[in-house]
């Protein structure tokens, strides 16, 4: 690299830090031994259930409603993914679809990042820039053992990714320029928008994300992206760590 490392890293979580998908079948496998499910592909829910998230983030985007936090809109999406699969209120009552809409709470870091952190955090501020809301992202934190320096994103903008003021407000909270600040996602497009906001960009592939039928996002042809690391630990070798 011939800049000098940014001063902030910015990380998309949800695929980037965290497996949601290992995540959400866990949860689904222990909701269906507890209720007597037979025949239910979680990984099929978990997939599904993820599909619904960007639309349900532009409900928001588009000003149809309020701002209006993650948890609301994952429980929101549930109910339409448990109809698809054939289970209705009988078979998943209310408050066991609440207890598995917190599944999003208690995902396991990919195996490289708690360290990767730690070492990329020797040399700059790391934080999440996530739509995720603040609750939401200290529970993923405290359970997946995530150091952050600051808890920066959707809910500090009010407002979900790519809308430019998600990205902007997380580096003027930490008082930098955008240029000064990284940000480090799995998804091509995540970094497009960040680097039209003006900020540096990492690419880290996480080919499992979506399962093991599914390759994962190629390296982006953006040449706005600086870097394209293996994991944490390449990128904190690039950057000098």
């Amino acid at each position: 690299m011939d800049r000098d490392p940014p001063r902030a890293l910015l990380f998309d979580v949800f695929g980037t830090c965290v497996d949601w998908r290992s995540g959400v079948i866990r949860e689904g496998e222990a909701l269906a031994r507890r209720l007597g499910l037979v025949g239910v592909d979680w990984g099929a829910i978990a997939g599904a259930w993820r599909g619904r998230y960007q639309p349900q983030l532009e409900t928001v985007r588009s000003g149809a409603r309020p701002w209006t936090t993650l948890d609301v809109l994952h429980r929101e999406a549930l109910d339409g993914v448990l109809a698809e699969a054939g289970l209705d209120a009988a078979a998943v009552p209310a408050a066991e679809r609440d207890g598995l809409t917190l599944a999003w709470h208690r995902l396991d870091p990919w195996p490289d990042v708690v360290e990767g952190l730690a070492r990329l955090r020797r040399r700059s501020i790391v934080a999440p820039c996530s739509n995720a809301h603040i609750a939401l992202v200290v529970a993923m934190a405290r359970r997946a053992g995530l150091v952050w320096d600051a808890v920066l994103g959707a809910e500090l903008a009010r407002a979900y990714k790519p809308q430019p003021e998600v990205y902007l407000r997380s580096a003027a909270a930490l008082g930098l320029a955008p240029g000064d600040a990284m940000m480090v996602a799995a998804h091509p497009d995540d970094l497009a928008a960040a680097a039209a906001c003006g900020l540096r960009t990492a690419f880290v592939p996480r080919p499992a994300e979506h399962g093991p039928r599914h390759a994962g996002d190629a390296p982006p042809d953006v040449p706005a992206v600086e870097l394209v690391a293996r994991d944490f630990h390449d990128l904190a070798r690039l950057l000098g760590g």
